[in-house]
């Protein structure tokens, strides 16, 4: 992902500083490390080239065979040179190790993407995922993991200016690495970019798991578990790159602006297969519906539910008729006869089987034209599988099985089941109550599915049913962000998208701000279908400030008291600034200039009552900004470009600002259903700051805030 061109004056003050302190022999060894850097890139341009001539010479070596080859081919050469890309501003390395063992190079420098020499082919730099890569991130003093000396290197706008050294071999091993929390501080502009030079290894465990293992992190602001989710599925594409390339992997967001958001990491580093959606696009595009309605809480809450699973199953296979008469099948001059009961008892065994009701429907003609065959072998006929496919076809078997098994419309089911209260009442008896089916009863029936109004929660319940009828196709490997905010429907919808594969479930139960969403991990993994994943706690923030962490975290024992505390382990404590305001439209107007005197990115996170007022008060003060969540293009990350975001508070989750201001915390807390999920939101909305706070407010903040 491209950076900003310029990093932070603390950044480039202190790789300054490391390289004006040393001595000849240093600057000495920064200028070599600066031509291996330029020699480098000569290296990824020829592999580029070279890739960009087979383009031509491919497609002209296959012209004359199947036109699909070609594309193919074509397909696989682009996504190659794509991977191929360079940006100047960003450094192809940023580490190096030296190996102690004979068995491997001496030195072997670490970066986004593998680099080949022209002369024997020999790696000038090695892509961060490689197993030979580890110990950068996880050799220590006392397990140096074969390495004798780990070097850091310092950038400043694209050039390299310094370096660190840990002497493993001696003993050596940094506490405090000025590059690594240069990094970490550095300011940004537009999206979000890659951490491969700044992995810790707590987080490399996680993203170095076995494609396997389903794996769920919970992780307080700041601790980088959106990047590490986004790392591990860079990491399963290069060390599963055949299996994956098959069965694809998929990234799950809550919002389009978090997608445009992360859209940028994984092409950063070489990886553009993994397709990116919310659950509500993967559902609408599934099922073929269009959002169109929005639903109060109480009903989406309902239709959430995990029971709605049991509602809709039961109605599926209510459809399911006996038989109430003989099949009779002319073949010839002879008329060929299978009973009623038979006729049951074959219908009850393929439901028995578990297979989806589809292809129970598929099934039931060739088992009754199985039993016309057994009855011609009787007669003395020798009928062979030509025979059989032949009844099966025939429309007397065609009827019959029609009769008994009649083909279902997923969308009809649904809004049979929300419109008619006789058909729910059948099928929820015992699982919704009374009360419950008339909540999620609509008012007005629709006359046909075209002319209803589809919420959210309804096209998930679509999902369900079409599950049932037809099994959905999984893909190798999902990850699935802000998870703790899915409802079990919505859970479940996303676990029959990886039934053959794995999940990363990343997550903060604190950070749970809707009404339907799961209150443990252990009950979103049951809804998944992975049960069995590890649950890993992240609790190290590098990104939020111990100032605004701590702050925050005043409010962690009304939302989540069982959750472990976040700490920040950044020597500098960031700013906190509150602002009790009379005037909040030139105090907000204040705050913003006073932030753009700063680099890196603003975000102005406002109740979304408030959004319109806010907008108009910048306007009026001649500030130049965007909104988010406005974009019309759910992949355009135009706006992150601004210096200035204005963000709705409901969809700020996830992101992250150089400088936040955020306005009228009390009405972000009012703003929700209730109380506690108003506390989690303003959670939420506090802890996207990377260095500095200020918050706005005319109305007094929450008591938990205020206590000492």
């Amino acid at each position: 992902m491209p950076e900003s061109p310029s990093t932070t004056e603390s950044a480039a003050s202190r790789s300054d500083q490391i390289a004006d302190g040393s001595d000849q022999i240093t600057d000495q060894a920064i200028l070599a490390e600066r031509r291996h850097m330029e020699e480098s890139r000569a290296a990824l341009r020829q592999m580029r080239d070279r890739v960009s001539g087979l383009s031509a010479e491919g497609a002209a070596a296959v012209s004359e065979g199947p036109n699909v080859s070609t594309v193919h081919l074509k397909q696989v050469l682009y996504r190659r040179v794509k991977s191929l890309q360079d940006d100047p501003t960003v450094p192809l390395f940023f580490g190096r190790i030296d190996y102690l063992r004979s068995d491997l190079p001496p030195q072997v420098y670490i970066g986004r993407r593998h680099v080949t020499g022209e002369a024997g082919g020999e790696p000038m730099v090695i892509d961060w995922r490689a197993p030979v890569a580890l110990p950068f991130y996880r050799a220590t003093r006392d397990e140096p993991m074969g390495i004798g000396l780990r070097r850091r290197f310092g950038f400043h706008s694209g050039l390299l200016t310094a370096f660190e050294d840990e002497d493993l071999a001696a003993g050596e091993e940094l506490q405090n690495s000025d590059i690594l929390e240069a990094e970490i501080e550095r300011p940004r502009t537009g999206p979000m970019r890659d951490i491969v030079a700044t992995i810790q290894p707590e987080q490399d465990v996680i993203v170095r798991t076995d494609l396997a293992q389903s794996v769920c992190v919970q992780g307080a602001p700041g601790t980088g578990k959106t990047a590490v989710g986004l790392h591990r599925a860079a990491f399963l594409l290069y060390a599963y790159r055949e299996q994956l390339s098959r069965s694809g992997v998929l990234v799950i967001g809550p919002n389009d602006s978090f997608l445009s958001y992360i859209a940028d990491v994984l092409p950063a580093l070489g990886e553009i297969d993994a397709t990116q959606a919310t659950v509500e696009s993967l559902v609408s595009k599934a099922t073929g519906l269009a959002v169109g309605r929005l639903e109060d809480a109480t009903t989406a809450v309902i239709k959430g539910d995990s029971r709605m699973a049991d509602v809709i199953k039961r109605a599926v296979w209510s459809h399911l008729r006996p038989a109430d008469s003989t099949l009779v099948v002319p073949r010839g001059a002879h008329q060929w006869r299978v009973a009623a009961y038979l006729a049951d008892e074959m219908v009850e065994a393929i439901k028995n089987r578990g297979v989806r009701y589809a292809a129970g429907r598929e099934i039931l003609p060739q088992r009754l034209a199985h039993q016309v065959l057994l009855r011609m072998e009787a007669a003395g006929d020798s009928p062979d599988d030509r025979v059989q496919n032949a009844v099966a076809r025939s429309k007397p078997v065609k009827a019959y099985a029609e009769q008994l098994w009649p083909a279902l419309d997923a969308a009809k089911l649904i809004m049979r089941l929300l419109s008619e209260p006789e058909f729910l009442a059948e099928h929820a008896d015992g699982l919704l109550s009374e009360q419950e089916q008339q909540q999620i009863l609509l008012a007005k029936p629709p006359r046909s599915v075209r002319s209803m109004k589809w919420s959210t929660a309804d096209i998930v319940l679509v999902d369900e049913a079409a599950d049932q009828l037809n099994r959905t196709s999984s893909v190798g490997h999902v990850i699935i962000d802000e998870a703790q905010d899915l409802s079990a429907m919505q859970l479940r919808a996303v676990g029959r998208r990886a039934s053959t594969g794995s999940v990363t479930v990343l997550g903060d139960l604190a950070q749970a701000t809707t009404p339907w969403a799961t209150t443990s991990w252990a009950d979103t993994l049951g809804y998944l279908g992975k049960p069995a994943a590890t649950v890993e706690e992240l609790v190290a923030g590098f990104r939020v400030p111990a100032a605004v962490i701590e702050f925050a975290g005043r409010l962690l024992p009304s939302i989540a008291p069982d959750l472990t505390p976040p700490h920040s382990i950044r020597r500098t404590r960031g700013d906190l600034v509150l602002t009790p305001s009379r005037s909040p439209e030139d105090d907000l107007a204040d705050a913003v200039r006073t932030a753009l005197k700063s680099e890196g990115s603003i975000g102005l996170i406002t109740p979304d009552a408030l959004l319109d007022k806010v907008s108009a008060g910048l306007t009026d003060h001649g500030i130049d900004f965007a909104v988010l969540g406005q974009e019309t293009d759910p992949v355009d990350t135009a706006a992150f470009e601004r210096r200035v975001d204005i963000v709705p508070a409901s969809i700020a989750k996830g992101l992250e600002f150089d400088h936040v201001v955020l306005y009228e915390p009390a009405a972000i807390v009012t703003g929700e259903p209730d109380r506690t999920t108003g506390l989690r939101r303003l959670y939420v909305c506090l802890t996207r700051a990377v260095t500095s706070l200020q918050i706005v407010h005319t109305e007094p903040l929450p008591e938990q805030l205020t206590a000492a």
